[in-house]
Protein backbone atom coordinates (compact mmCIF):
# COMPACT_ATOMS: atom_id res chain seq x y z
CA UNK A 1 0.00 0.00 0.00
CA UNK A 2 1.34 3.39 -0.52
CA UNK A 3 1.90 6.26 1.41
CA UNK A 4 -1.01 7.96 -0.08
CA UNK A 5 -3.49 5.19 0.73
CA UNK A 6 -2.82 5.51 4.48
CA UNK A 7 -3.26 9.70 4.10
CA UNK A 8 -6.53 9.36 1.68
CA UNK A 9 -9.18 8.80 4.16
CA UNK A 10 -7.99 11.82 6.82
CA UNK A 11 -7.56 14.51 3.81
CA UNK A 12 -11.22 13.10 2.37
CA UNK A 13 -12.75 13.74 5.74
CA UNK A 14 -10.85 17.01 5.73
CA UNK A 15 -12.10 18.31 2.39
CA UNK A 16 -15.65 16.81 3.32
CA UNK A 17 -15.98 18.50 6.28
CA UNK A 18 -14.27 22.01 5.46
CA UNK A 19 -16.68 22.46 2.33
CA UNK A 20 -19.79 21.22 4.26
CA UNK A 21 -18.71 24.43 6.27
CA UNK A 22 -17.70 26.90 3.93
CA UNK A 23 -21.27 25.91 1.80
CA UNK A 24 -23.05 26.70 5.23
CA UNK A 25 -20.86 29.97 6.01
CA UNK A 26 -22.00 31.14 2.45
CA UNK A 27 -26.03 29.90 3.10
CA UNK A 28 -26.50 31.82 5.97
CA UNK A 29 -23.91 34.92 4.68
CA UNK A 30 -22.13 33.83 8.22
CA UNK A 31 -18.17 34.25 7.84
CA UNK A 32 -15.71 31.52 8.81
CA UNK A 33 -14.09 31.65 11.94
CA UNK A 34 -10.65 30.20 13.18
CA UNK A 35 -11.38 29.40 16.16
CA UNK A 36 -8.44 29.96 19.19
CA UNK A 37 -7.30 27.81 21.98
CA UNK A 38 -5.22 28.07 24.64
CA UNK A 39 -1.86 28.29 23.01
CA UNK A 40 -3.49 30.64 20.29
CA UNK A 41 -5.23 30.18 16.87
CA UNK A 42 -4.94 26.51 15.58
CA UNK A 43 -2.71 27.34 12.51
CA UNK A 44 -0.08 28.90 15.27
CA UNK A 45 -0.45 25.97 17.56
CA UNK A 46 -0.59 23.11 15.79
CA UNK A 47 2.72 23.31 13.70
CA UNK A 48 4.20 24.85 17.23
CA UNK A 49 3.73 21.53 19.00
CA UNK A 50 4.89 19.57 15.60
CA UNK A 51 8.59 21.46 15.64
CA UNK A 52 8.31 21.16 19.33
CA UNK A 53 7.79 17.40 19.19
CA UNK A 54 10.11 16.86 16.57
CA UNK A 55 13.03 18.83 18.44
CA UNK A 56 12.08 16.38 21.30
CA UNK A 57 12.01 13.47 19.13
CA UNK A 58 15.95 14.45 17.32
CA UNK A 59 17.52 15.61 20.01
CA UNK A 60 17.86 13.07 22.26
CA UNK A 61 18.43 10.65 18.84
CA UNK A 62 21.39 12.93 17.68
CA UNK A 63 23.25 13.12 21.53
CA UNK A 64 23.16 9.19 21.51
CA UNK A 65 24.27 8.81 17.95
CA UNK A 66 26.80 11.24 18.41
CA UNK A 67 27.91 9.76 21.87
CA UNK A 68 27.46 5.91 20.57
CA UNK A 69 29.60 7.10 17.36
CA UNK A 70 32.71 8.46 18.66
CA UNK A 71 35.54 9.58 17.18
CA UNK A 72 35.68 11.27 13.88
CA UNK A 73 32.14 8.99 12.93
CA UNK A 74 30.07 11.79 14.63
CA UNK A 75 29.53 13.93 12.11
CA UNK A 76 28.55 11.33 9.76
CA UNK A 77 26.39 9.70 12.76
CA UNK A 78 24.75 13.25 13.10
CA UNK A 79 23.76 13.81 9.54
CA UNK A 80 22.36 10.17 9.49
CA UNK A 81 19.67 10.36 12.38
CA UNK A 82 18.95 14.29 10.67
CA UNK A 83 18.54 12.64 7.56
CA UNK A 84 16.19 9.89 8.60
CA UNK A 85 14.01 12.02 11.53
CA UNK A 86 14.12 15.06 8.80
CA UNK A 87 13.66 12.91 5.46
CA UNK A 88 11.19 15.38 3.07
CA UNK A 89 8.72 12.10 2.89
CA UNK A 90 8.26 12.21 6.49
CA UNK A 91 8.13 15.43 7.25
CA UNK A 92 5.57 15.76 4.47
CA UNK A 93 3.23 13.20 6.14
CA UNK A 94 3.83 15.21 9.60
CA UNK A 95 2.19 18.57 7.84
CA UNK A 96 -0.24 17.00 5.81
CA UNK A 97 -1.48 15.04 8.63
CA UNK A 98 -1.76 18.49 10.51
CA UNK A 99 -3.42 20.31 7.92
CA UNK A 100 -5.80 17.57 7.23
CA UNK A 101 -6.66 17.81 11.16
CA UNK A 102 -7.07 21.66 11.15
CA UNK A 103 -9.22 22.02 8.51
CA UNK A 104 -11.35 19.70 10.05
CA UNK A 105 -11.36 21.02 12.88
CA UNK A 106 -12.39 24.26 11.81
CA UNK A 107 -15.18 22.88 9.76
CA UNK A 108 -16.13 21.16 12.89
CA UNK A 109 -16.25 24.28 14.93
CA UNK A 110 -17.86 26.44 12.00
CA UNK A 111 -20.61 24.15 11.87
CA UNK A 112 -21.86 23.79 15.27
CA UNK A 113 -21.60 27.45 14.95
CA UNK A 114 -24.34 27.64 12.53
CA UNK A 115 -26.03 24.95 14.83
CA UNK A 116 -28.96 26.84 16.18
CA UNK A 117 -29.26 28.92 12.75
CA UNK A 118 -29.77 25.53 11.43
CA UNK A 119 -31.64 23.70 13.72
CA UNK A 120 -33.35 25.82 15.97
CA UNK A 121 -35.28 22.96 17.71
CA UNK A 122 -33.78 21.34 21.59
CA UNK A 123 -34.36 18.36 22.32
CA UNK A 124 -33.37 18.10 25.69
CA UNK A 125 -36.77 17.82 27.41
CA UNK A 126 -37.17 14.16 25.96
CA UNK A 127 -33.02 13.27 26.81
CA UNK A 128 -33.93 14.65 30.12
CA UNK A 129 -36.91 12.04 30.66
CA UNK A 130 -34.76 9.15 29.06
CA UNK A 131 -31.83 10.09 31.47
CA UNK A 132 -34.07 9.48 34.78
CA UNK A 133 -35.74 5.97 32.79
CA UNK A 134 -32.13 5.07 32.16
CA UNK A 135 -31.28 5.93 35.67
CA UNK A 136 -34.05 4.21 37.01
CA UNK A 137 -36.58 7.53 37.95
CA UNK A 138 -32.90 9.32 39.04
CA UNK A 139 -31.49 12.49 38.38
CA UNK A 140 -27.55 10.77 37.03
CA UNK A 141 -26.21 14.35 38.35
CA UNK A 142 -27.81 14.19 41.56
CA UNK A 143 -26.57 10.89 42.15
CA UNK A 144 -23.19 11.33 41.48
CA UNK A 145 -22.81 14.92 43.60
CA UNK A 146 -24.75 12.93 46.53
CA UNK A 147 -22.16 10.22 45.92
CA UNK A 148 -18.92 11.70 45.80
CA UNK A 149 -19.79 15.39 47.14
CA UNK A 150 -19.72 18.55 45.75
CA UNK A 151 -16.17 19.64 47.34
CA UNK A 152 -13.16 18.25 46.33
CA UNK A 153 -14.80 16.05 43.98
CA UNK A 154 -15.98 18.71 41.91
CA UNK A 155 -12.34 20.08 41.90
CA UNK A 156 -10.81 17.10 40.74
CA UNK A 157 -13.68 16.39 37.97
CA UNK A 158 -13.11 19.11 36.76
CA UNK A 159 -9.17 19.35 36.08
CA UNK A 160 -9.84 16.13 34.07
CA UNK A 161 -12.55 17.78 32.29
CA UNK A 162 -10.51 20.71 31.17
CA UNK A 163 -7.12 18.49 30.58
CA UNK A 164 -9.10 17.56 27.58
CA UNK A 165 -7.80 21.47 26.05
CA UNK A 166 -4.38 19.76 26.33
CA UNK A 167 -4.56 16.59 25.72
CA UNK A 168 -5.99 16.80 22.03
CA UNK A 169 -3.42 18.91 20.36
CA UNK A 170 -0.59 17.28 22.41
CA UNK A 171 -1.94 13.73 21.40
CA UNK A 172 -2.27 15.05 17.70
CA UNK A 173 1.44 16.26 17.81
CA UNK A 174 2.54 12.83 19.45
CA UNK A 175 1.11 10.59 17.34
CA UNK A 176 2.39 11.90 14.34
CA UNK A 177 5.68 12.73 15.49
CA UNK A 178 6.87 10.42 18.34
CA UNK A 179 4.11 6.66 17.75
CA UNK A 180 7.11 4.33 15.93
CA UNK A 181 5.26 2.99 13.14
CA UNK A 182 3.49 6.16 10.97
CA UNK A 183 0.59 3.94 10.21
CA UNK A 184 -0.67 3.76 14.13
CA UNK A 185 -0.13 7.78 14.06
CA UNK A 186 -2.14 7.68 11.19
CA UNK A 187 -4.63 5.68 12.55
CA UNK A 188 -5.05 7.68 15.51
CA UNK A 189 -5.11 11.15 13.69
CA UNK A 190 -7.82 9.74 11.06
CA UNK A 191 -10.14 8.65 13.92
CA UNK A 192 -9.68 11.99 15.29
CA UNK A 193 -10.85 13.29 12.27
CA UNK A 194 -13.45 11.19 11.99
CA UNK A 195 -14.71 11.96 15.35
CA UNK A 196 -15.10 15.57 14.79
CA UNK A 197 -17.00 15.09 11.16
CA UNK A 198 -19.49 12.12 13.05
CA UNK A 199 -19.98 14.26 16.14
CA UNK A 200 -20.82 16.82 13.82
CA UNK A 201 -23.78 14.88 12.51
CA UNK A 202 -24.85 13.90 15.91
CA UNK A 203 -25.18 17.64 17.03
CA UNK A 204 -27.44 18.24 13.71
CA UNK A 205 -29.54 14.94 14.28
CA UNK A 206 -30.48 15.46 17.63
CA UNK A 207 -29.83 19.08 18.67
CA UNK A 208 -29.67 19.47 22.61
CA UNK A 209 -27.59 22.04 24.84
CA UNK A 210 -26.92 19.51 28.17
CA UNK A 211 -28.76 19.38 31.36
CA UNK A 212 -26.71 21.95 32.65
CA UNK A 213 -28.36 24.68 30.83
CA UNK A 214 -31.83 22.60 30.42
CA UNK A 215 -32.19 22.42 34.47
CA UNK A 216 -29.78 24.40 35.87
CA UNK A 217 -31.15 24.36 39.58
CA UNK A 218 -29.49 20.64 39.54
CA UNK A 219 -26.22 22.32 39.63
CA UNK A 220 -26.60 25.30 41.53
CA UNK A 221 -24.68 24.07 44.79
CA UNK A 222 -21.69 22.99 42.54
CA UNK A 223 -18.65 25.30 44.01
CA UNK A 224 -16.63 27.74 41.22
CA UNK A 225 -14.41 25.59 39.00
CA UNK A 226 -12.25 26.00 35.23
CA UNK A 227 -15.65 23.60 34.37
CA UNK A 228 -18.12 26.18 35.35
CA UNK A 229 -16.29 29.08 34.09
CA UNK A 230 -16.21 27.64 30.78
CA UNK A 231 -19.93 26.44 30.71
CA UNK A 232 -20.61 30.11 31.56
CA UNK A 233 -18.39 31.54 28.81
CA UNK A 234 -20.24 29.52 26.37
CA UNK A 235 -23.97 30.21 27.37
CA UNK A 236 -22.49 33.73 26.91
CA UNK A 237 -21.47 33.25 23.24
CA UNK A 238 -24.45 31.14 22.35
CA UNK A 239 -26.33 34.89 23.60
CA UNK A 240 -24.12 36.59 21.24
CA UNK A 241 -24.53 34.51 18.27
CA UNK A 242 -28.46 33.99 18.47
CA UNK A 243 -28.84 37.68 18.70
CA UNK A 244 -26.10 38.49 16.03
CA UNK A 245 -24.52 35.88 14.19
CA UNK A 246 -23.26 38.04 11.62
CA UNK A 247 -21.52 40.83 13.87
CA UNK A 248 -20.24 38.82 16.86
CA UNK A 249 -16.61 37.26 16.89
CA UNK A 250 -17.74 34.67 18.75
CA UNK A 251 -18.46 30.82 18.49
CA UNK A 252 -21.47 28.99 19.53
CA UNK A 253 -19.92 25.66 21.05
CA UNK A 254 -22.74 24.34 22.93
CA UNK A 255 -24.17 20.79 22.37
CA UNK A 256 -24.71 17.57 23.98
CA UNK A 257 -25.55 14.84 21.77
CA UNK A 258 -23.41 13.18 21.41
CA UNK A 259 -20.23 13.34 24.12
CA UNK A 260 -16.61 14.24 21.98
CA UNK A 261 -14.95 14.38 25.19
CA UNK A 262 -15.77 10.82 25.61
CA UNK A 263 -15.60 9.88 22.03
CA UNK A 264 -12.05 11.12 21.44
CA UNK A 265 -10.62 10.47 24.86
CA UNK A 266 -12.04 6.73 24.08
CA UNK A 267 -10.03 6.65 20.37
CA UNK A 268 -7.05 6.92 22.41
CA UNK A 269 -7.42 4.58 24.44
CA UNK A 270 -8.72 2.15 21.90
CA UNK A 271 -6.50 2.92 19.50
CA UNK A 272 -3.30 2.81 22.30
CA UNK A 273 -4.75 -0.75 23.27
CA UNK A 274 -5.19 -1.89 19.50
CA UNK A 275 -1.57 -0.76 18.38
CA UNK A 276 0.06 -2.51 21.33
CA UNK A 277 1.27 0.42 22.87
CA UNK A 278 3.00 0.19 26.48
CA UNK A 279 0.77 -1.26 29.72
CA UNK A 280 1.47 2.00 30.95
CA UNK A 281 -0.20 3.99 28.39
CA UNK A 282 -3.53 1.87 28.03
CA UNK A 283 -4.15 1.77 31.61
CA UNK A 284 -3.36 5.57 31.80
CA UNK A 285 -5.97 6.25 28.58
CA UNK A 286 -8.69 3.92 29.99
CA UNK A 287 -8.92 5.39 32.94
CA UNK A 288 -8.79 9.23 31.66
CA UNK A 289 -11.79 8.06 29.11
CA UNK A 290 -13.58 7.01 32.57
CA UNK A 291 -12.89 9.75 34.82
CA UNK A 292 -14.04 12.16 31.50
CA UNK A 293 -17.19 10.30 31.45
CA UNK A 294 -17.87 10.66 35.21
CA UNK A 295 -17.41 14.31 34.50
CA UNK A 296 -19.46 15.13 31.78
CA UNK A 297 -21.87 13.97 33.63
CA UNK A 298 -21.42 15.03 37.26
CA UNK A 299 -21.17 18.48 35.51
CA UNK A 300 -24.02 18.34 33.10
CA UNK A 301 -22.69 18.96 30.22
CA UNK A 302 -23.97 15.28 29.06
CA UNK A 303 -26.70 13.20 29.38
CA UNK A 304 -26.05 9.38 30.16
CA UNK A 305 -27.40 8.95 26.39
CA UNK A 306 -24.90 11.07 24.96
CA UNK A 307 -22.43 8.90 26.60
CA UNK A 308 -23.23 5.98 25.44
CA UNK A 309 -23.35 8.22 21.91
CA UNK A 310 -20.01 9.47 22.36
CA UNK A 311 -18.72 5.40 22.89
CA UNK A 312 -20.25 4.61 19.22
CA UNK A 313 -18.71 7.45 17.83
CA UNK A 314 -15.11 6.62 19.17
CA UNK A 315 -16.09 2.73 17.98
CA UNK A 316 -16.73 3.95 14.21
CA UNK A 317 -14.10 6.35 14.36
CA UNK A 318 -11.52 3.91 15.48
CA UNK A 319 -12.63 1.12 12.70
CA UNK A 320 -13.39 3.17 10.05
CA UNK A 321 -9.58 4.94 10.48
CA UNK A 322 -8.49 1.45 11.06
CA UNK A 323 -10.18 0.70 7.33
CA UNK A 324 -8.63 3.32 6.19
CA UNK A 325 -5.07 2.98 7.20
CA UNK A 326 -5.10 -0.53 7.02
CA UNK A 327 -3.98 -0.33 10.39
CA UNK A 328 -5.22 -4.01 10.64
CA UNK A 329 -2.56 -5.30 8.37
CA UNK A 330 0.37 -3.63 8.97
CA UNK A 331 1.98 -5.98 11.71
CA UNK A 332 1.90 -8.96 9.01
CA UNK A 333 3.03 -6.25 6.13
CA UNK A 334 6.28 -4.79 5.18
CA UNK A 335 6.59 -0.86 5.30
CA UNK A 336 6.16 0.45 1.72
CA UNK A 337 8.79 2.58 0.83
CA UNK A 338 8.78 5.61 2.90
CA UNK A 339 10.52 7.03 5.63
CA UNK A 340 12.56 5.24 7.62
CA UNK A 341 10.88 4.02 11.07
CA UNK A 342 12.84 2.88 14.21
Amino acid sequence: MSWWGTCALLVGVAVLTGTTALVASLALDVRLRDPEGFLGPSYVRLPALAAGFLLVDLLPRLALGVRSAGGGARAAAARAVLRERLAPQRLGLVLLGLLSFYVTYVGYRNLKNHLPLLRGELHDRDLLRLDEAMAFGADPAHVLHEALGTGVAAHVLSAVYVFFLFFVPFSLALALVRVRDPRDGYWYVTALGLNWALGTASYYLLPALGPVYADPAQYADLPATGVSELQASLMRSRVLVLADPHGTDRIHGIAAFASLHVSIVLTAALVAQLAHLGAVVRWVLWAYAALTALATVYFGWHYLVDVLAGAAVAGASVWLGALGTRAWRHRAVPLPPGPPVR
